[in-house]
């Protein structure tokens, strides 16, 4: 699959995720094989505003290319001012958050709220076309609610105004994460239009990957299936592995040492990651009211060690 002059090597992607798709998470899912990563949500107007907290998103490794930087917010210039900064020239590809249900996003004009506001969209992905000459993609949902689906018609658009490939995330804004996704809904988005497009939503196993590949889709956005199972993209990609989750959480946090965070911010990043983990395990509910106490990272480690050893 390419996406303009980028050449993926397979199609499976680690879509974007706030509070999740750090550096060191990224790391772990390249080296189970996803073909791209993208970075936590960034903020065009905090990149203007030269935000620190904003570049620490930014972060990347040696060997990430091909790496995606995902950028969200409403105002066109803002939005390709951030496609020109100095700190997005190492990304090979900008994608554009249209698709993300959040209250205060939405609040602000953002994300999917931009799928009410097809004009305003258009003129956003238009200006950052004309900004650089990376590849822009564009995330967005089958639309805001039940009575709004417009999934095509912003598809199309997106096509019409120079995007180099799509991503559609099978339900509304209204669903946020629940409910089914819509497959038909993606295929006909795919029969639509003639750039990629990305299928996201719901994909945890072989199964639910092949059902998604069945719409026609180019590739797929593994986002929630991963937080907790990195496997699934060898899994996917039918290559053996041992699901060693003492290995690789231990990794995770030797990657945020490497990266210079500090012992309180990898105790608290690890608690969501935790949480993930330890699904399928004994008395899972109580090792994760346990872990919440921890506060230093030898605890963490002693911790891990009594639960996954």
């Amino acid at each position: 699959m390419k996406i303009k002059n980028i050449e993926l090597k397979n199609n499976l992607i680690l879509a974007p995720m706030a509070d999740y798709t750090d550096i060191a998470f990224r790391r772990i899912c390249k080296s189970m094989g996803a073909a791209l990563t993208v970075t936590e949500m960034v903020s065009a107007k905090a990149l203007m505003y030269k935000s620190e907290k904003t570049y620490e998103l930014l972060e990347t490794f040696r060997g990430e290319h091909p790496v995606s930087v995902q950028i969200f917010g409403s105002d066109p210039l803002v939005m390709a001012l951030a496609c020109k900064n100095a700190h997005l020239k190492k990304f090979d590809i900008i994608d554009i958050n249209m698709g993300c249900p959040a209250p205060k996003v939405v609040k602000n004009g953002e994300g999917s709220a931009l799928m009410e506001n097809i004009d305003l969209a258009r003129n956003i992905i238009k200006a950052c076309v004309n900004a650089t000459d990376k590849p822009i993609t564009v995330k967005f949902r089958l639309g805001f609610d039940e009575d709004n689906i417009n999934a095509i018609l912003f598809a199309q658009m997106c096509e019409e105004v120079g995007a180099s490939a799509i991503t559609v995330h099978g339900r509304t804004r209204e669903q946020y994460y629940s409910g089914k996704v819509n497959y038909e809904a993606i295929k006909a988005v795919k029969e639509a239009v003639n750039i990629p497009v990305i299928g996201n939503g719901d994909i945890t196993d072989k199964k639910s990957y092949e059902r998604m590949l069945a719409t026609g889709v180019d590739a797929v956005m593994i986002g929630r299936g991963a937080v907790g199972n990195p496997w699934i993209f060898k899994e996917l990609l039918g290559k053996k592995y041992k699901k060693d989750k003492l290995k690789t959480i231990n990794k995770q946090i030797d990657y945020y040492l490497k990266y210079g965070k500090n012992e309180r911010y990898i105790v608290l990043t690890m608690r969501k990651n935790i949480a993930q983990y330890l699904k399928g395990e004994q008395n899972a509910s109580e090792h994760k009211q346990n872990f919440f106490k921890l506060e230093t990272l030898q605890e963490v480690r002693q911790f891990l060690n009594s639960i996954f050893a």
